[in-house]
């Protein structure tokens, strides 16, 4: 098959071998003798290969292997210009390559053009349409994991969460990408003992999710929903329920926070019908964004019950005193603090916001920039200037330290809340103040 067009995405990467034509037909024909199919490609297949004539699709996948060999990285499909391989019954077949693709266009900040662009309609695969599922991949014959391997990978990602609570998702985004394309895909293709594997792909999940929170965090939303959908693809593989729920509840988290109120609420409830048999923490995890979510469609009662159930559920959970991730009496305080804002309670949702700031441990400094700067926003609804310019000024003193999108965006808040007042002492000094430390560009 040929196009009209010649192949620059094949030349460009043909180009960074520095092989000749004769060099790159037998890298291909070495790997066909590898795997028991020897073949006799010269450098008249290559050439034609450059000017857009398209391999069989058992040669695309030796293609591919040698420019992976000879780079030192993974290659997909459409980094080299060829067509993805096509949906089976099977399952979703280009989760690896769509994984590297993910990953290598954040490495290279490019392509991000349509990255904010969040899809309301975005389909999402229910639990018995993933489970067990995965691209039948062609494992590699020079690489075997074991259970030693999966576990760097969950350290690397709980190191990687952690940089992300204390400074940001732009600090620590770029790493998890990097960290995806150049080590956890290839995992993913290698052979190993099926306990290696399905455990490989639940770590791998839950670090496509991370890298998708942190991708919200910067406000590139079109990208986080990419890394939530391999996510799910992956926990569905995986038959790991917990990553595959806590996934569909960070949709529903960035859902929220762009006011889509029925694509939060239907992504909540998704998530917590997919966990029948949480524990009470899993359950108030889930049961406060189900909170969230059903007051912002104005829905009361709904948002009253669930809030409730959180409430029971974290007491039960705090008796046995084993922590689910991040979220603790803190987040279920920001939760309470979140609903009764959106049911009218401006002043119960100060109080609970307040509750939520003394209780949150000091790792999570992100979270408390962003939240302390959303408490100064409603005292000053309740026309407590005072008080506002100090959560401020407390919450300005550590975004330095961070780099986030969605800090990033309580900083531009505050310089317009604030610059109406600057007559007023405290309001006047935090102005000035702010003036040394944001860019000029928050004052715009």
């Amino acid at each position: 098959m040929n196009t009209s067009e010649p192949n620059r995405d094949l030349a460009r990467l043909y180009r960074e071998t520095g092989w000749t034509l004769r060099q790159f037909a037998q890298a291909v024909n070495r790997l066909g003798t590898e795997r028991g199919s020897p073949l006799k490609y010269r450098e008249p297949s290559v050439h034609q290969w450059l000017n857009g004539g398209l391999p069989r699709q058992e040669t695309r996948a030796l293609v591919l292997e040698a420019l992976a060999r000879k780079l030192g990285r993974p290659v997909t499909h459409s980094e080299v210009g060829f067509p993805a391989l096509p949906t089976t019954s099977e399952g979703a077949t280009g989760t690896v390559d769509g994984i590297i693709d993910l990953g290598t266009q954040d490495m290279n900040r490019r392509n991000l053009m349509g990255a904010a662009l969040f899809t309301v309609a975005l389909s999402v695969p229910n639990w018995p349409d993933v489970v067990g599922r995965m691209e039948r991949t062609r494992t590699s014959a020079t690489q075997s994991i074991g259970m030693s391997d999966v576990q760097m990978v969950i350290d690397m990602t709980e190191r990687v969460s952690d940089l992300d609570d204390e400074f940001g998702g732009r600090t620590a985004r770029p790493m998890a990408a990097t960290f995806l394309v150049n080590h956890v895909a290839p995992y993913l293709r290698a052979d190993g003992p099926t306990e290696a594997r399905k455990a490989m792909m639940a770590a791998a999940s839950d670090l496509c999710y991370l890298t998708g929170y942190m991708a919200v965090d910067e406000g590139l939303h079109g990208l986080a929903q990419q890394y939530y959908r391999k996510a799910l693809e992956l926990a569905g593989a995986a038959e790991d329920h917990l990553t595959y729920c806590t996934t569909l509840r960070g949709m529903s988290v960035q859902a929220v926070d762009l006011r889509h109120g029925n694509s939060a609420m239907n992504l909540a409830n998704a998530a917590a019908a997919a966990s029948p048999n949480a524990g009470p923490r899993m359950r108030a995890f889930l049961a406060g964004q189900q909170a969230h979510a059903a007051a912002l469609t104005g829905d009361r009662s709904k948002a009253l019950r669930h809030i409730r159930e959180a409430e029971a559920a974290m007491e039960q959970a705090e008796n046995r005193g084993k922590p689910f991730g991040s979220y603790d009496p803190s987040s279920l305080n920001y939760h309470i603090s979140q609903v009764r804002y959106e049911l009218g309670d401006l002043v119960g949702s100060v109080e609970a916001m307040e509750q939520s700031d003394q209780l949150r441990f000091g790792v999570y400094r992100r979270a408390r920039v962003r939240h302390r700067a959303t408490l100064a926003e409603r005292q000053l609804a309740l026309g407590h200037l005072e008080a506002a310019c100090h959560t401020w000024t407390t919450a300005l003193e550590e975004w330095p330290l961070i780099k986030s999108g969605r800090a990033d965006d309580r900083m531009r808040t505050m310089v317009k809340m604030i610059r109406p007042y600057t007559k007023n002492a405290y309001a006047g000094s935090l102005y000035e103040r702010a003036r040394t430390v944001l860019p000029s560009d928050m004052y715009v």
